[in-house]
């Protein structure tokens, strides 16, 4: 692994020692963290520079709550204390923004609009930007919990409510508390999850 352009510091910060945060401290993430945390993960791939992936950020305690009623039970306690939760979703409606991204190619707006599997399309490419936004807050030095536990259309429901965007992650996330990690679990071994043909 010396030989990867990545500094072995970088490679134990963003994967070898990274895992799922479970505590945090109570030292607050900063306006400029989430604007480090944006610098980084906007560079995401995603289908025709697309970016639909959507922040919104439960800063308050009102807006935790709202969220807690919709949590799994575990997981209630982990977003109640993080001192930050973000709720990454998918803008259904991405197309409008293609003039944007994607200048030379303004006329896909329009495809995207009549395209039946436009929904998949951004919940796909939103979830892969999710992966970028834990890779992002853990480059700027922070802990990660990212959880799916939730329930998906009741939290739409209380957040978004026109629709136009559909939840794909819970992530909470700021300094690391005491017995932030769970011992490392194992992984699957390269000749178990990768076939050559």
């Amino acid at each position: 692994m010396d030989d990867i352009p990545l500094s072995p510091a970088a490679q134990e910060l963003l994967f070898l020692e990274a895992r799922s945060a479970n505590t945090f401290t109570d030292t607050p993430v900063t306006d400029e963290q989430l604007h480090a945390i944006w610098d980084l993960l906007k560079w995401a791939p995603t289908s025709g520079n697309t970016n639909p992936l959507r922040i919104l950020y439960l800063r308050s305690p009102e807006s935790r709550e709202r969220a807690m009623a919709h949590l799994a039970e575990g997981n209630r306690p982990k977003t109640r204390t993080a001192p930050m939760t973000a709720l990454l979703a998918a803008d259904l409606d991405f197309h409008e923004f293609v003039p944007q991204l994607f200048p030379a190619r303004a006329e896909q707006a329009e495809a995207y609009a009549k395209m039946e599997g436009r929904a998949e399309m951004a919940k796909f490419n939103a979830t892969l930007q999710a992966g970028y936004f834990i890779i992002a807050v853990r480059a700027i030095g922070l802990a990660a919990g990212p959880m799916s536990g939730f329930d998906y259309p009741a939290m739409d429901a209380e957040f978004f409510p026109d629709g136009r965007y559909a939840s794909v992650l819970l992530v909470n996330f700021g300094e690391p508390g005491p017995d932030a990690w769970f011992p490392r679990l194992p992984r699957l071994d390269y000749g178990q999850a990768v076939t050559e043909i």
